[in-house]
Order: C-alpha cells, then sequence, then structure tokens
C-alpha cells in the first residue's frame, strides 16, 4: 500500500506551532545537502552552527546567562550529530524550539532560505505554501474492477477509502449475473460441423449501459467522500472509460484531461507526481486570475498595498486573497487595541515580522495566501497585497 498519506508537517501540527506564545521561541530555516559531496562536507551542519551563533547573541539580548543559554539550545546542538538525518534529507529543514514543548523539527519538500528568528511566537511564513499553494484536488483510478479515490496536493496524497460509499467494481452495480459480453461457441447440427459463434447482448452498446449504470452509482457515492466540492475531480482511466465518466457525472469539476491507461498497476508515487503534473497549470492559473483581479480592481477599495490597512483588515477578516514578497520582511510593531501600525527598520527583540503576522492572521481566518518573488507582485515596491472581501 502507498502510505504517502500525511503531509511532511500536519495541518494540525501547524496550527498549534501557529498558536504557541512564550518567551524564546526560536524558528530556524535552512536548505538541506542531496548530493554526496555536499552531504560529506558537512555544508547543511556548518549553515545550522552559524544559525546557532546567530541565535545565541539574540538570546543573550534578553538577560540570560550564557549557561541558561547553552542548555536551552542544546537539543538544536544534538541534531548536528544525527548522522540519519544528514543523510536522508529533504529538500529543506524546519526547526522550532520553545520552553514548553522543546525541540520539534520537520523535513519538508520545500527549499528554504537561511532564517533565523527569535520572538515570543513562531516564524512559520515560509510553510504556508504546504497549504495554501499546492492546490487541493481529488483523483479517481478508475476500471471496470478497480476504483480508488485521492484526496491529493502536491505534497500529499491520501487514500479516501470511496469503497465505502460507492460500488468498487462494475457487477456490484449492475448486479452479480452480468456476464462478459463475450463470443461463445455452440454446436450446429443443421450447420457446419465447426460450429458457428454467437454473442449475448448488444455489444458495445449494451456494455456502455452497464458501465452508466456503474458510474451513476459511484458518482453518488463520490459526493458523499469529497469534502471540497469545488476541488477538481481528475481522473485515471483509460480514454473509453473517461469519454462515459465524464458524460454522466454531475460532479461540477471533473478536470478536462486524464491520465490514461489501467491505474490499477500504476506505481502510485509515480500516479501521484504525474497527477500533480498534469494539474499544475490549473492551480497556476488561479494564482494568474487573482493577480490579474488585483490589478483589475487596483483603483477601488477593495485592494490594498498599504502595510497597515492590510494588516488591520487580516485582523477583521476581511481579506480575502494576500499577496506576500516572500524574499523580505518588514519588521515593526502592531497594536491590537488601537491598530496603530509602526514600522522600524530591522528586527530586534521587541518587535516583530508584520508580514509574517499578516499572512497567518489570513490563514487563520480562512483567506488565500500567495508567496511571491518581488517581481512577480500584483503591486510592486510593496510587501504586502491584498484583495479584500468586501
Amino acid at each position: 500500500m502507498y502510505t504517502a498519506e500525511k503531509l511532511p508537517l500536519p495541518k494540525s501540527t501547524f496550527e498549534s506551532l501557529m498558536a504557541k506564545k512564550t518567551l524564546h521561541c526560536v524558528s530556524i530555516y535552512l536548505s538541506m545537502d542531496k548530493k554526496g559531496m555536499e552531504q560529506n562536507l558537512h555544508l547543511a551542519q556548518a549553515i545550522l552552527k552559524n544559525c546557532l551563533e546567530k541565535v545565541r547573541t539574540v538570546l543573550l539580548q534578553y538577560q540570560l546567562h550564557e549557561n541558561e543559554v547553552e542548555d536551552y539550545l542544546d537539543p538544536i546542538t544534538q541534531l548536528l550529530g544525527r548522522v540519519d538525518l544528514w543523510r536522508n534529507p529533504s529538500d529543506g529543514l524546519a526547526i522550532f524550539l520553545n520552553p514548553d514543548t522543546g525541540l520539534q523539527y520537520f523535513q519538508v519538500p520545500l527549499l528554504f532560505e537561511t532564517q533565523t528568528y527569535v520572538a515570543n511566537h513562531f516564524y512559520l511564513k515560509p510553510l504556508l505554501p504546504l497549504y495554501h499553494n499546492d492546490g487541493t484536488y481529488y483523483l479517481l483510478e478508475l476500471s471496470r474492477d478497480y476504483v480508488k479515490l485521492y484526496k491529493a496536493s502536491r505534497y500529499q496524497f491520501k487514500d479516501l477509502f470511496v469503497e465505502d460509499f460507492a460500488p468498487k467494481r462494475l457487477e456490484e452495480a449492475v448486479g452479480f449475473d452480468h456476464r462478459p459480453k463475450v463470443l461463445q461457441f455452440r454446436n450446429a447440427n443443421n450447420l457446419s460441423s465447426a460450429g458457428v459463434f454467437h454473442g449475448h447482448g448488444e455489444g458495445k452498446d449494451d456494455d456502455k449501459k452497464e458501465m452508466v449504470k456503474f458510474f451513476r452509482a459511484l458518482d453518488k457515492g463520490l459526493k458523499k467522500a469529497i469534502e471540497n466540492q469545488n476541488a477538481p475531480l481528475l481522473l485515471a482511466c483509460t480514454d473509453y472509460l473517461y469519454s462515459i465518466y465524464k458524460e454522466i457525472s454531475t460532479y461540477k469539476n471533473v478536470y478536462d484531461g486524464h491520465l490514461g491507461g489501467d491505474p490499477e498497476f500504476k506505481v502510485k508515487t509515480s500516479l501521484h507526481q504525474d497527477s500533480w503534473n498534469l494539474i499544475a497549470p490549473y492551480f497556476k492559473k488561479y494564482e494568474s486570475e487573482m493577480i490579474q483581479k488585483f490589478k483589475d480592481l487596483s483603483y477601488s477599495q477593495k485592494t490594498s498595498y498599504e502595510i497597515g490597512e492590510i494588516l488591520r483588515a487580516t485582523f477583521q477578516g476581511t481579506v480575502e486573497v494576500l499577496f506576500v514578497e516572500n524574499e523580505t520582511d518588514v519588521f515593526g510593531t502592531f497594536n491590537l487595541k488601537t491598530n496603530r501600525v509602526t514600522v522600524e527598520k530591522s528586527k530586534d527583540i521587541s518587535n516583530t515580522s508584520l508580514t509574517n503576522l499578516a499572512a497567518l492572521e489570513c490563514y487563520k481566518r480562512g483567506g488565500k495566501v500567495f508567496l511571491l518573488p518581488a517581481e512577480h507582485m500584483p503591486m510592486k515596491n510593496s510587501n504586502l497585497n491584498a484583495i479584500f472581501r468586501y
């Protein structure tokens, strides 16, 4: 069985990290080395050592004693000697430490810029692509005697066990007395001794009728298993079955395109990657549409690129889409009681990343968050762009 059913950092864990508020929360991000030569040179470990030095310097500004700092950071220091961690890397490593829950670290399929952050909360903005830019879709593997439904994204591939809600093969929908429409041999006394062949049913037309009955039953069960009815449904099946299913399905977003062939015998890791490669342009198109929407509304009150206005709107839950420039941060303070925003030049122990704050608050309240390079931001020279719900 294919076991890639969990995100590299489950949403529930991410949200528990987001809720953590305590002094001296440490966040470290770095990319890992996948090439043997880089691993042998211990380049990633050297980067982590440098990160630890930066974190030590900041923690000492909190008036902690050097011994306290060393003891506190020891769990991260011990990671340097974890051979299994560095020999089996993912793209990136995210490390979190706080006095209450101790050390948590996650290998994730994201390439990170090296970053360190110390505050009364964790810095989580770099992880948002795992949940917002990945694109949720459903993949239905389909043949006459094989049905599988997966909830999928760029980083997730989870079996939804559609057989609990729907028939898993043709016979369950059309009856177990179903017989394949094959030619059978019969002797005939008044004909040639070679006998004659005859068939049951009406061949291809009869076959299609049975497939339609099967797929209609499956379509009903599918709707019970799928939570997000707006997400695209991608099929993995033969061209013949795809044309029938797309014709009869009442699901409103069957993807216009499918993975051909019989899916039962495909390697699941390949199926996941192939399905993402096929459907990725759908989600890229959505991002492009939102960027264009911002531009179309840019001279109205439905958009903003002013950080104070956007921060206030995120806490009011009125931001529908937030674009965050992912290469730099804006630091400062935000007073929840007065809604006053103060922007400062750099990070210190008394301020926060305002871009991290806005991104997480928008995520928490159900808005869409897109992390973009500076040159792709709808409004250039602005770290935050927002489309408001109203």
